[in-house]
């Protein structure tokens, strides 16, 4: 077996190694019965809110034990592959275990990664919203086009999406919007989006067809359930319903009332429009005002540790976390890690995951975020 592939080999097992040694897999097997014994009690379901907890902890285990077992069975195939391509002198055989062994590489990465996200948080679902900054259709665009790409994201990784609240540009694009999405750690990959993006492109609004320069913001807070209790006095919370004809947005219910909640004492405000009732939208909209609140004091907690990448600042110049350049050429550059790729079309479609990683172990490991120079 030749060197490059031996010492690939050798990474994959130590990876394994630490994966197991991080989920102690013989504790985990055992819970893992123990949450199946449970399951099969018929009067489990007659307490619905730990019965939900139970399953969710049972699903976390099962995809965390089963992943390491299918990269193991993965690993032995691929070299098995290889042995017997070098015996019959096929190399063909030999590049395509090859192959496969550097894909499982990555996969064993984003498992390690994974297991990283121990935050209290980060095996909540999601809340994402996407504000259009300054700059009229050209940001309003920019914001709808984040949307997408963050839709398209989830969708990829098999997360549902809802969409709560859209508010529609006048020409083009959206003013605002929020989703919830919903999967295992989806704000434990969702946070490291928090931050203002920036565009570089041709505008297709100008006739002049010059280049500009959009911005838009995304902030990104837990969906809390019922393990944490947040408490809000309803006397610090203004509540305003409103019609949500008009220009709602595509996705959300036009016809029936909407509702925005603001917290007085700090001028956190929500607004949910996507119900059928406004009883309904109500409690949505209180869910996510205690999930704001719940994700302002993560933020603070964790500010004391490092220096955050803020998730609500100036939507301009100055403060991007990331940039977009379609034109003259194409890159989209983190200004946190430096990771970069030429790859815009399938940023924009959703391939979000190497960016996300980075930043991820930037946090986990603590590695302090470079000066990184931003692109023209």
């Amino acid at each position: 077996m030749r060197a490059e592939i031996e010492r690939l080999v050798e990474e994959i097992k130590q990876s394994v190694g630490l994966l197991r040694r991080h989920l102690d897999v013989e504790k985990s097997t055992a819970r893992l019965a123990e949450l199946n014994k449970l399951a099969e009690d018929p009067n489990l379901w007659n307490d619905p809110q730990k019965a939900q907890k139970l399953m969710q902890e049972r699903t976390s285990l099962e995809d965390s034990l089963s992943g390491i077992g299918k990269v193991e069975q993965e690993l032995e195939d691929d070299i098995g592959m290889i042995e017997l391509g070098e015996a019959e002198g096929d190399d063909g055989v030999v590049a395509e275990a090859e192959a496969a062994l550097k894909n499982l590489k990555k996969e064993v990465a984003r498992r390690e990664l994974e297991a990283l996200l121990s935050g209290e948080a980060d095996r909540l679902d999601s809340y994402l919203e996407v504000h259009a900054g300054a700059g009229g259709t050209e940001s309003q665009d920019w914001a709808q086009m984040l949307l997408r790409m963050y839709t398209r994201w989830a969708e990829t990784h098999g997360f549902k999406v809802e969409y709560l609240e859209e508010s529609e540009g006048e020409e083009a694009g959206i003013k605002s919007a929020t989703i919830q999405i919903s999967g295992h750690n989806a704000y434990g990959w969702l946070k490291t989006e928090a931050g203002v993006h920036r565009l570089v492109r041709i505008s297709p609004f100008d006739s002049n067809a010059r280049r500009h320069t959009s911005f838009s913001s995304v902030q990104v807070f837990p969906v809390i359930d019922d393990s944490i209790k947040i408490d809000i006095k309803e006397s610090d919370v203004r509540t305003d319903t409103m019609r949500s004809g008009g220009a709602g947005g595509q996705h959300v219910n036009k016809t029936e009332s909407a509702v925005r909640l603001t917290h007085i004492p700090t001028g956190v405000a929500v607004v949910c429009q996507a119900g059928r009732s406004q009883h309904k939208n109500r409690a949505q909209a209180w869910d996510m005002l205690r999930a704001r609140l719940y994700q302002m004091e993560l933020k603070r907690r964790e500010e004391k540790a490092a220096a955050d990448q803020a998730a609500k600042t100036d939507i301009g110049w100055g403060h991007q976390i990331r940039s977009y350049v379609l034109q003259p050429y194409q890159m989209v550059k983190d200004l946190r890690t430096g990771v970069q790729t030429s790859d815009t079309s399938g940023v924009l479609d959703g391939e979000l995951d190497e960016f996300m990683a980075a930043t991820l172990a930037q946090r986990a490991f603590g590695t302090p975020g470079a000066d990184i120079e931003d692109v023209d």
